[in-house]
């Protein structure tokens, strides 16, 4: 998890980005670190997560997710066998459990990157 994470933490996305346009960001900086990864990768039948990465999945949202929705998602991520653990990166802040069904959780805010507060 540590050397995904330490990749995606050199990330810095200008404002206003699709939701697509986020997923390339992060798929870039993933291959610019020479880490594999399977995008839309689906874990179960109706349950497909933003990206895989070494164990690590990755949820990228847009703007501040709603809570249960997005803790809902984590929750069925967590309980698939392939995800050791989950990071979830989106524009502003929530709050998020360090782990879900023992497995590490971390949330990377991007607008914390950006070095302002939204």
């Amino acid at each position: 998890m540590d050397k995904v994470w330490e990749a995606l933490c050199e990330l810095r996305v200008p404002l206003q980005q699709g939701e697509y346009d986020l997923h390339r960001m992060v798929m870039d900086c993933l291959e610019a670190h020479g880490l594999p990864y399977e995008h839309e990768k689906r874990l179960a039948p109706r349950c497909r997560i933003d990206l895989l990465s070494a164990g690590v999945g990755i949820e990228i949202k847009r703007g501040k997710p709603e809570k249960a929705r997005l803790l809902e998602q984590l929750k069925r991520y967590a309980a698939c066998e392939a995800v050791q653990a989950l990071i979830v990166v989106c524009e502003r802040h929530v709050d998020v459990p360090r782990a879900i069904g023992r497995k590490p959780v971390r949330l990377l805010c991007l607008n914390r990157l950006w070095g302002i507060a939204l």
